[in-house]
């Protein structure tokens, strides 16, 4: 567990453009689900998760090839990391080997309510910077979570889209996509 805080401004596009503010990133989509069927285990196939991702690029109007970056909900625990990896694979298919996936909880543990706003902030800063964060200490992977981790050191990558997934007890599932302003 830690403890943290992540915070953006939101606002019209429009009106951020006359207050000539900076703008990081846009948000593109969002999606939601729910799979209530255990309190804290995930369902084992990432069937709620692969709906909230699947939620967010429709919300968004994209392809899954157009997602570079996953800044995964990322517990470590077995179940958990096996669930978002079969629900990766199910949403983004023959694309989900190429994309940058980390967890940033890794480096900063988890902070439960806050970890989705401070990951938010986390992917926002992957796009600006083209540099994907690692998922630290991974020394043996799972050989069922065999997709790109960037495991142990960050990797630059350009970035145009991002998705950052937060996965909570009871089935609560959320993904937002967020993308280089266009």
């Amino acid at each position: 567990l830690s403890e943290g805080a992540g915070i953006l401004i939101f606002e019209e596009l429009e009106h951020a453009k006359a207050r000539g503010a900076k703008i990081y990133a846009e948000v593109l989509g969002f999606g939601a689900s729910g799979d209530a069927g255990h309190i804290t285990q995930p369902d084992a196939e990432g069937t709620g998760a692969a709906r909230s991702m699947s939620n967010a690029l429709q919300d968004a109007g994209l392809n899954p090839d157009a997602v570079h970056y996953i800044n995964a909900h990322g517990t470590s625990t077995p179940l958990g990391d096996k669930a978002e990896t079969q629900a990766i694979k199910r949403v983004f298919g023959e694309h989900a080997p190429k994309i940058s996936i980390s967890s940033t909880k890794s480096q900063l543990g988890h902070s439960l309510g806050a970890s989705g706003g401070i990951e938010l902030v986390l992917s926002v800063k992957a796009i600006q910077k083209g540099v994907v964060p690692p998922t630290i200490n991974l020394e043996t992977p799972d050989p069922e979570c065999d997709l790109d981790y960037t495991p142990n050191q960050p990797r630059e990558r350009a970035i145009e889209v991002a998705m950052s997934n937060s996965f909570g007890f009871g089935g609560h599932n959320a993904s937002i996509v967020v993308g280089k302003l266009r």
